[in-house]
């Protein structure tokens, strides 16, 4: 039993250039972006003034401890554009946009899962239906829906749903299926009225609010919402858990699924990074994907 490393490997519109001083200096696209990265806990590889020349948009916090902050664009950097992935024959067009949270609208590493999932519903043909939860703006609901399967993208903020339509329409796609709510009582709901998916991704932050102040706290709930999930999967059906939170290891999340889903028929589960010009390895969170 090992973990994986995983690291995307077709990314033409992502580069993480370097990384260091905890920070870490990205291209999407045409235009570069400077933003904190508490995991960079090296020093840099590149002069800080090949970093400010190559910058067009600086994230800095509002205070030392929140994660608020602003951005500071320079010459021609716009407030939004769009990035393309493809795989096979899925074109993933996403929109992005900088947010007063850092993030930008697509989290690069998991482009591994788009892959994975995409090729799972494909394998699993008619009838592939996916839960995809804490959706976020929609990566894994566009591969998922690429692959031609039924798609429940579930999300707490209204506006993050409004951004994964856009997506969705840029992408060429339609019919997914856009649910506004917590995820946990979701969860709940759907297996009350017995409702079942072919394929179910998680991806819960460490903490959360829902649209009616619904606390979400990842150690205090996970187990319950993974407990859902095992009932709202068909057999035969695939998982993919992603965990950001500092502290939890792959091993964990493996364990906790065995325990609730049964052992899988195949699995992986490790770490997910990128690496910068200088061969650095990121590592951006942990996975968890099996079929059961």
């Amino acid at each position: 039993m090992e973990s994986e490393l995983l690291t995307p490997t077709r990314w033409t519109d992502y580069e993480l250039i370097d990384s260091g001083g905890y920070e870490k200096l990205e291209r999407f696209g045409q235009y570069v972006l400077r933003r904190p990265e508490p995991q960079a806990i090296w020093n840099p590889s590149l002069p800080e003034t090949e970093w400010e020349r190559l910058t067009d948009a600086l994230f800095s916090k509002e205070r030392k401890g929140d994660d608020r902050g602003e951005w500071t664009r320079r010459g021609a950097m716009p407030e939004r554009w769009f990035v393309e992935y493809w795989y096979k024959e899925m074109t993933l067009r996403m929109r992005l946009g900088l947010t007063s949270f850092k993030h930008v609208g697509i989290f690069p590493e998991q482009a591994e899962n788009w892959e994975w999932i995409y090729d799972r519903v494909r394998e699993q043909g008619a009838g592939a239906n996916v839960l995809n939860l804490f959706a976020y703006t929609g990566g894994a609901s566009l591969a998922a829906r690429s692959a031609g399967a039924a798609v429940t993208h579930v999300d707490s903020v209204k506006q993050v749903i409004t951004w994964s339509r856009e997506n969705m329409e840029a992408s060429g796609l339609d019919g997914i299926r856009w649910v506004v709510e917590d995820a946990m009582k979701f969860v709940r709901r759907e297996v009350r009225r017995g409702n079942r998916y072919t394929g179910i991704v998680l991806d819960p932050p460490a903490y959360g609010r829902g649209p009616e102040g619904e606390k979400w706290v990842l150690e205090e709930q996970i187990n319950e919402l993974l407990t859902g999930c095992a009932t709202l999967l068909e057999r035969g059906g695939f998982v993919v858990l992603n965990l950001y939170s500092m502290g939890l290891s792959a091993l964990l999340a493996r364990t906790a699924i065995h325990q609730l889903f049964g052992p899988a028929h195949t699995e992986q589960f490790g770490e997910l990074y990128l690496s910068d010009r200088a061969s650095k390895a990121l590592p951006l969170g942990v996975y968890y994907r099996g079929l059961f």
